[in-house]
């Protein structure tokens, strides 16, 4: 695919200087815990009017002060429900049970930042929600500070797995590692109408 030579950020996120980049409805954000995915998500909604939904929510449920993990078939009846009332955006982690969502998804973001960046915000929120200045469904201990480390070092093991698997889903990937590309493609890609190719420039269709 040819790159836009003139817009580097779009580039970097696979977006070509030919492309028409209608707005997508249905949006599945992936990364591994600290990736930046629930805020990218709540973004995203506030910016293109869609709703959206945290995986966890899905795959636990609460009662009281207790969360217990709904069954497999529980989750894909409840993402069902969800995908059949129209748009949609999704953010969690990879797991098996809701690989249908990559498929179904018009777009699928793949955020990725750096393995410190990552380190840094699971110690800095840890400090907050064990100081009690951000909310956290779970009790905040050193236990579980570690798992959080943990999931992280299982996930750059099983990276080149993950990455072929996303993949086989071809052109609606998009790999953003970086505030800057994040920004960038709020600010023009996903704006109502496609993009089109103004000699050095990408603008909008019909901007005067």
């Amino acid at each position: 695919m040819e790159l836009d030579s003139a817009d580097p950020v779009l580039g970097r996120v696979g977006i070509s200087m030919n492309d028409t980049i209608e707005r997508p409805q249905k949006i599945r954000i992936v990364g591994i815990i600290a990736s930046g995915k629930t805020t990218l998500a709540r973004r995203l909604s506030e910016r293109l009017g869609i709703p959206w939904h945290e995986l966890d929510s899905v795959v636990y449920r609460s009662e009281g002060t207790e969360r217990y993990k709904r069954k497999p078939e529980e989750q894909r009846k409840l993402l069902e429900q969800i995908d059949r009332s129209g748009s949609w955006i999704f953010e969690g982690t990879d797991r098996s049970v809701h690989t249908f969502l990559y498929e179904r998804a018009d777009a699928i973001i793949f955020l990725d930042p750096p393995l410190w960046k990552r380190r840094m915000r699971i110690v800095s929120r840890w400090i907050k929600q064990r100081t009690g200045r951000e909310e956290c469904a779970y009790k905040p201990d050193l236990s579980i500070l570690k798992l959080m480390f943990r999931w992280t070092r299982d996930f750059e093991r099983d990276r080149p797995r993950f990455e072929a698997k996303l993949d086989s889903y071809g052109a609606k990937v998009l790999r953003i590692t970086n505030t800057a590309e994040a920004e960038r493609l709020l600010e023009i890609a996903w704006q109502p109408g496609p993009l089109h190719r103004t000699g050095k420039t990408i603008e909008k269709a019909g901007r005067k």
